[in-house]
């Protein structure tokens, strides 16, 4: 029982430090503690949802290639949004440009706490608590990030084009998930096929992606609301 306790806390807390820091960025105009937490627990619903699909990309496809990576990358994007969209896309609150790239990002980080707890659980049942330690820290500066940046992509384009018509929103949201799961397969091929300054490189593209989002935030800001 103790493993799975410390897995979860292991997830579910840095996930949370992540969340704390962007909704600062919506501090004028904040969303509903109870919408984001239902947001929040879809995103770590998505992760359960998504791993039998995930089970069966790799019974077809057992070797680490571009294919398999591709379907993986966009079996968790499109469950990601899928998240984000029952959360609080669709709700009334749901009614100001910077809304939907908070609900994105909080879907993603529920999935990122649920998934950081599995890759800390394997570690902790063998009794490799330093090794637990490792995972969870290098997962709380790369692949936790990876997600928030993914799913970015799709809050960004669904926050530029707000006051757009139908469309068009579902035009560039198009765009927006075919750039996540493109920035996600760069993230996975890099961390696998990439020897030795691969594991750097996937880091180096994910920091320069949160520096992009933090910008994509302060121009969406500026969006005059109506």
């Amino acid at each position: 029982m103790a493993p799975v306790i410390y897995a979860l806390a292991g997830g579910i807390l840095p996930a949370l430090i992540w969340l704390f820091f962007w909704l600062r960025e919506d501090s004028r105009h904040p969303e509903p503690d109870g919408l984001i937490l239902k947001t929040f627990l879809l995103g770590m619903l998505a992760v359960v949802l998504v791993l039998p699909f995930q089970k069966g990309v790799e019974t077809f496809f057992p070797s680490l290639a571009v294919l398999p990576l591709f379907l993986w990358a966009l079996l968790e994007e499109v469950f990601k949004f899928g998240a984000g969209y029952f959360g609080g896309l669709h709700s009334v609150e749901d009614n100001e440009p910077l809304d939907p790239l908070i609900y994105m990002i909080t879907a993603a980080l529920g999935f990122v706490a649920l998934e950081n707890a599995l890759f800390i659980f394997g570690p902790l049942l063998d009794h490799n608590l330093t090794q637990g330690l490792i995972t969870g820290n290098l997962r709380f500066i790369g692949a936790s990030l990876l997600h928030v940046v993914s799913s970015g992509f799709i809050g960004v384009a669904l926050s530029l084009s707000f006051y757009q018509s139908r469309s068009k929103r579902i035009f560039k949201v198009a765009l927006g998930l075919i750039a996540a799961v493109l920035f996600h397969l760069v993230f996975n091929l890099l961390i696998v096929n990439v020897e030795g300054s691969g594991t750097t490189a996937a880091f180096t593209v994910v920091w320069v992606g949160v520096a992009l989002l933090l910008l994509a935030f302060e121009k969406i800001k500026t969006i005059a609301p109506r």
